[in-house]
């Protein structure tokens, strides 16, 4: 695909996943074709788009059960979590409203009590996005802090029927960030070993070459790197790339 195309791709993608998140974490395969139809994709690139979307524990026309992407310790830290809110008061629909209405209004006792209401809805989001590289606790952790701040601006909103879509918002957005954020860590930290391994590949053929440890300068001479790239890959190693004779100025 052209670069425009393949742009156009990842935004319809990032609408699709978005959609199902929405959905609680399901959507139907019409919805996908829909969505990809002015592409002209083939039917492997549709299947490719199906497989991605069940790898982010998205279930394809029948929903899936969030519980089974958890590892032991988050099932573990999940119950307890919940048993934790477990003392938390019921409300009507009635009291919720009239809460909701007096948190907009910027009544502080109704906000926090408008969090104890909107608590157990974290986990139940956050398991939406197990498995996708954040554990679940800082995922819970991220959605509580969304959800402190959503309910200072509730009067953003023109009715209290908003608020649930308004606050689920705020805590898929905390928790999609995250992930993005350490999928960029990830990424970061791949190319440092990327560049580490590098130096260190190279540094071992010209050693093995002169049956002794390179210098710094022997290195940039062999490979034409610059001096600082050298050292800064001996830097990220912790000075363990033990092929190279280096000492620190």
């Amino acid at each position: 695909m052209e670069n425009n195309k393949e742009k156009e791709f990842a935004q319809i993608l990032e609408k699709v996943t978005r959609l199902a998140r929405e959905q609680k974490n399901v959507i139907s395969e019409q919805q996908v074709k829909d969505a990809f139809a002015q592409l002209q994709l083939s039917d492997a690139q549709f299947d490719q788009i199906l497989d991605y979307l069940k790898k982010h524990n998205v279930g394809i026309d029948e929903p899936v059960d969030p519980d089974e992407y958890l590892t032991r310790e988050e099932t573990d830290y999940l119950q307890e979590y919940l048993e934790s809110l477990a003392e938390l008061p019921e409300v009507s629909a009635a009291e919720k409203e009239g809460i909701t209405i007096s948190a907009m209004a910027g009544d502080k006792s109704a906000q926090n009590r408008l969090i104890e209401i909107y608590l157990p809805m974290v986990p139940d989001i956050a398991k939406m996005y197990a498995e996708q590289g954040v554990f679940l606790e800082d995922l819970i952790g991220d959605g509580n802090e969304a959800l402190t701040r959503g309910v200072k601006i509730l009067n953003a909103m023109e009715a209290p029927s908003e608020a649930d879509a308004f606050l689920s918002k705020m805590m898929m957005d905390a928790m999609e960030e995250a992930i993005a954020q350490n999928l960029d860590e990830d990424a970061r930290g791949q190319k440092v070993v990327k560049k580490v391994q590098e130096v260190a590949d190279r540094a071992g053929e010209l050693a093995e070459e002169l049956r002794r440890k390179v210098t710094v300068e022997e290195l940039m001479e062999e490979t034409g790197w610059k001096k600082e790239k050298i050292l800064e890959a001996i830097k990220l190693s912790g000075n363990a790339i033990e092929d190279i004779d280096y000492k620190e100025e």
